[in-house]
């Protein structure tokens, strides 16, 4: 038993140390971390946030803002180049051409003449084309069938005589009837 008693056994120095150490007091003042440097990094940080969030919101509006006017420019072009084609097609249309054409005293020759290009020689016997020649560029108007169209149909209607003229009710003959009343209302 001596042998475990030596081994625990530690040095007077140390029991003293070890002894002060356990019935010591823990002093009163214990220093608190500073709250003003972490409140005002919390506060710095939602500060920037919110701030970052308004820019970005901003920006983003632009943006969609720019995007509404160029699509509301694409659709204003589509329809200036669709109506620029109908034009164009209207102006090419073969009967538009031709009356123009006629407008400016030009008339379809009855006997056209061609030119050979390889040799030049002309194809056909040539002839002066004169207004009389001038052939009807739109058609004529249909005539309505009689079925569409029939003729108007007038009936006569006699005059009526005094005498046919049945007498109507006066007031006098026409039965009156009782009026009927609710339960709990009455009449005045």
């Amino acid at each position: 038993m001596s042998i475990l008693k030596s081994e625990i056994r530690v040095p007077r120095f140390a029991e003293e140390t070890l002894r002060r150490a356990r019935l010591s007091v823990v002093p009163d003042r214990v220093e608190e971390a500073r709250r003003a440097p972490f409140v005002a990094l919390v506060v710095l940080l939602l500060g920037g946030g919110v701030a970052g969030l308004l820019a970005f919101n901003t920006s983003m509006q632009q943006a969609s803002f720019h995007a509404t006017a160029l699509e509301n420019r694409a659709d204003a072009l589509t329809a200036k180049k669709q109506a620029l084609s109908m034009q164009l097609a209207a102006k090419r249309d073969p009967q538009a051409l031709a009356a123009r054409a006629k407008a400016l005293g030009m008339v379809v020759p009855t006997d056209p003449a061609f030119i050979r290009l390889t040799d030049g020689t002309i194809l056909g016997q040539p002839t002066a084309a004169t207004p009389d020649d001038s052939m009807r560029i739109n058609p004529a108007p249909a005539v309505k069938p009689e079925v569409l169209a029939p003729k108007p149909r007038v009936v006569k209607v006699p005059a009526a005589t005094p005498a046919a003229v049945t007498p109507s009710a006066s007031p006098s003959t026409v039965e009156k009837k009782p009026h009927r009343q609710k339960k709990g209302h009455s009449i005045q």
